[in-house]
């Protein structure tokens, strides 16, 4: 190791280039701060290197494969249509290194300094830097811890086992697929493999036999799953993986002494997150961490610390890029001294499954549970005209409201276009809005957003798309 000779200045240092820190960089440098990135991988994080990107080039894929059949009815023929695993990854690379490329670029054009190595804390005012033999120390005025965080399989795994990264480079499509889990990357997965061509069994662990949204969505997508013949499995025992480097076999029990035993080509275990402050050194700054060991911060990103923030994964709350987004922009914008805070009471939650979920707010479940008076209007994709067109009828958009004071509480949308349509969503719970506000805006037709229209009219019993509920007549004799 060479110690580099002084000590060396900066004003606003970043501690990760993933999305909450490229955002925080050049929102700082926007804002007049002079801002170093220490990076000690790749600029764009896990998430355009491995995780968001990488994944999403294969669920589109899937999603497009998935959307063939339908096409025949448009006159457009498409018998001949094939999936070229090798040729896809060559197109995920290409996108990577593009996206990556351009933020290199905008990081140049903010003026904004990029170093590469290891970042750890020597006092509450000085970092030192390790890039191979090279050991540099800076000294700063702020700092913006975004290094994300460690994942570790949530069952003891063979190391062949493929996990929510490794799965999205395979070169070859596995003849079988055995995935454990229930988390929003696993159902990805499990529907992209499917559509694409592999036998897919799905094994919920123990304590986790159902999915987290809506439970009209829940319902929903079992039905979906099985007509996909997904196999699924409600695991009350941890699975056990054993490989015998040709194929696995994993076992667990599943219900009262019923023992079973899969065995397939390749496996695939969810991961859970472990915060990266060992290696940070922040324990010796007395910053203050959760019982979990993520760094505690407030609404404005600040730690303890006054000159030191954190966002992304590695502080508390779900590991979502939307969140380090929006808490780098925070954070950068309160050390310029534009006061400015986060709130995550409504983060859009998506899923690019077949077909997509989308979600803000709360659930029917959670609302009731609040003590809310829940009302619930729902709309069916198989009455959306232009669901129709496109021959992508599964689905539904389902509205939660507050029965007393006709608040929107939550939106769950399943089916095409979700993704897309959950912004309305989200400014609507944002905006405090009622159910008259979602009624009286004209929305666009022919188009799925009016799926949306049609839930909030079937708060009052008035979708026009939907038979009336029928009410029996007591019959009484004369």
């Amino acid at each position: 190791m060479v110690v580099g000779e002084l000590t060396q200045e900066r004003d606003v240092i970043v501690i990760g280039g993933g999305p909450g820190g490229y955002h925080a960089a050049i929102r700082a440098a926007q804002l007049g701060r002079q801002v170093t990135i220490i990076e000690k991988n790749k600029l764009g994080g896990v998430c355009l290197n491995e995780g968001c990107i990488p994944s999403k080039v294969h669920t589109a894929a899937a999603q497009s494969f998935q959307r063939m059949g339908p096409f025949l009815q448009l006159g457009l023929d498409t018998s001949g249509v094939t999936f070229d695993l090798p040729r896809l990854q060559q197109h995920k690379k290409k996108v990577v290194e593009q996206l990556i490329q351009g933020v290199i670029a905008l990081c140049k054009a903010n003026k904004i300094e990029i170093i590469e190595g290891e970042a750890s804390f020597i006092s509450a005012s000085k970092i030192g830097v390790e890039n191979g033999h090279q050991y540099d120390t800076f000294t700063f005025n702020d700092v913006i811890i975004a290094a994300g965080c460690k994942k570790e399989p949530i069952a003891e795994i063979h190391h062949h086992a493929l996990t929510p990264t490794s799965i999205w480079t395979l070169e070859q499509l596995p003849s079988e697929l055995i995935l454990y889990g229930n988390d929003d990357f696993t159902l990805e997965a499990a529907t992209t493999f499917n559509s694409l061509g592999s036998k897919v069994t799905l094994i919920l662990p123990p304590e986790q036999h159902d999915f987290t949204f809506d439970p009209s969505i829940n319902k929903e997508l079992q039905r979906q799953l099985k007509k996909q013949k997904i196999k699924i499995y409600k695991a009350h025992t941890t699975p056990q993986f054993m490989f015998d480097d040709v194929q696995w076999e994993v076992a667990f029990e599943q219900g009262k002494n019923e023992s079973v035993i899969l065995e397939s080509s390749h496996s695939y275990c969810a991961e859970k997150r472990k915060p990266s402050t060992e290696s940070l050194g922040i324990q010796r700054l007395g910053i203050h961490l959760s019982d979990e060991g993520f760094i505690k911060i407030n609404a404005a990103c600040r730690t303890n610390i006054a000159s030191i923030y954190a966002i992304g994964d590695i502080t508390e709350g779900p590991a979502l890029a939307v969140k380090a987004i929006k808490q780098g922009k925070v954070a950068a914008e309160n050390i310029a001294g534009e006061p400015s805070e986060c709130d995550f009471t409504f983060l859009p939650r998506i899923v690019q499954s077949i077909p997509p979920i989308a979600s803000v707010g709360m659930t029917e479940t959670e609302a009731i549970e609040k003590g809310f008076d829940v009302k619930v209007g729902e709309s069916s994709l198989q009455s959306n005209g232009y669901a129709s067109i496109l021959g992508q009828k599964e689905g539904f958009t389902k509205t939660v409201t507050d029965a007393k004071t006709d608040l929107v509480l939550g939106i769950h949308i399943m089916g095409a276009q979700a993704v897309e349509m959950i912004s309305t969503g989200t400014l609507a719970v944002e905006m405090v809005a009622r159910h008259e506000d979602m009624l009286f805006p004209s929305y666009p037709h022919p188009s799925v957003n009016e799926s949306m229209w049609e839930s909030v009219e079937d708060l009052e019993g008035k979708a026009i798309h939907k038979a009336p509920k029928v009410t029996k007549q007591k019959v009484t004799s004369s």
